[in-house]
C-alpha cells in the first residue's frame, strides 16, 4: 500500500475537555492501517492533552499549529519550539495560510521557523499556496515555488527526513471550492522538482489542503502525486474524520 499521511489541523477549536473526549473516540473508531500516519494539530491549550490522549498509538504525531523561532524570550502569546516539544509536540505547522494573510508572517519568518523546528530534531510541515488572484494571473507554481524556496532554504542533510510540505491553494480553503486531484497533482509534481532541486535526498510527503472533506479526500488520494491531506473543518467531527482516515 502507498504510504498517506492524514493531518487534522484544529485551528481554534476544541478546548483541553472537548479535545481529550475527541481523542478517545477517535481511538475507538480507529485502528493502525500499514503505510498510514496521522498528525493531529490541536490548538495551544489542547497539545499536550491531546498528545496524552494519543501516546499509545504509534501511527499518530500530535503538533502545534505554529511555533516562534527563537527558544524563549519576551514574546508575549507565542510558543516556543521546546515549549511545544515540552507538552508533547513532535512538530509543527508552518506558514499556514491564515498565519502569512491574516497574521501577515514573511517568508523570512517561515524560513526561521523552519530552521527552529529541524534544529531541535522536529518535523516542520510546511504549507505553501496561492490566493486566488494570483491562481487568476497564472502565478500558482511561481508563488509556491517562491514560498517553499524560502520556507526551505538552508535544509541539509538528515533534516529533510523530518520535512513535509502541503499545498494549500488559499482560495480553497473553508470556501467549500477545491482544486481538482488533476489540479493539484499538477502543483505537487512541481513542488516535487523544486524539492530535487534544493537538494532533498529522495521523494518528501507532499499533502493537499483546501476544503477537503469526506465526499473528496479519497479521490484526492488516488492521485500519484497526493501523499496525503491536510484538513480543517472535517477533522473537528469525530466519526467523518475517523472515516477519511478509514476510507483512505
Amino acid at each position: 500500500m502507498r504510504p498517506l499521511l492524514y493531518a487534522a489541523n484544529w485551528k481554534m477549536h476544541l478546548p483541553p475537555a472537548e479535545a481529550r473526549a475527541f481523542a478517545e473516540r477517535f481511538l475507538a473508531l480507529t485502528s493502525p492501517v500499514s503505510g498510514r500516519s496521522l498528525w493531529f494539530f490541536p490548538p495551544a491549550v489542547s497539545l499536550e492533552g491531546t498528545a496524552v490522549a494519543l501516546r499509545g498509538r504509534p501511527d499518530i504525531r500530535v503538533g502545534a499549529q505554529d511555533v516562534h523561532w527563537e527558544p524563549k524570550g519576551a514574546f508575549t502569546g507565542a510558543t516556543s519550539v521546546p515549549l511545544a516539544a515540552g507538552a508533547g509536540a513532535a512538530g509543527a505547522l508552518v506558514g499556514h495560510s491564515e498565519r502569512r494573510h491574516v497574521f501577515g508572517e514573511t517568508d523570512a519568518e517561515t524560513g526561521r521557523k523552519v530552521q527552529a523546528l529541524l534544529g531541535a530534531g522536529l518535523t516542520a510541515l510546511l504549507c505553501v499556496g496561492e490566493k486566488l488572484d494570483q491562481r487568476e494571473a497564472g502565478q500558482t507554481e511561481a508563488v509556491c515555488l517562491r514560498q517553499l524556496r524560502a520556507g526551505l532554504e538552508g535544509v541539509t542533510g538528515g533534516a529533510w527526513e523530518r520535512v513535509v510540505i502541503a499545498y494549500e491553494p488559499v482560495w480553497a480553503i473553508g470556501t467549500g471550492r477545491n482544486a481538482t486531484p488533476e489540479d493539484a497533482a499538477q502543483v505537487h509534481r512541481a513542488i516535487q522538482a523544486e524539492l530535487a532541486r534544493l537538494g532533498a535526498p529522495g521523494r518528501r510527503p507532499v499533502l493537499y489542503g483546501g476544503s477537503v472533506n469526506a465526499g473528496n479526500a479519497a479521490a484526492l488520494t488516488a492521485q500519484p502525486e497526493v501523499d496525503g491531506v491536510l484538513v480543517g473543518g472535517a477533522s473537528l467531527d469525530v466519526e467523518g474524520w475517523a472515516g477519511i482516515v478509514g476510507r483512505g
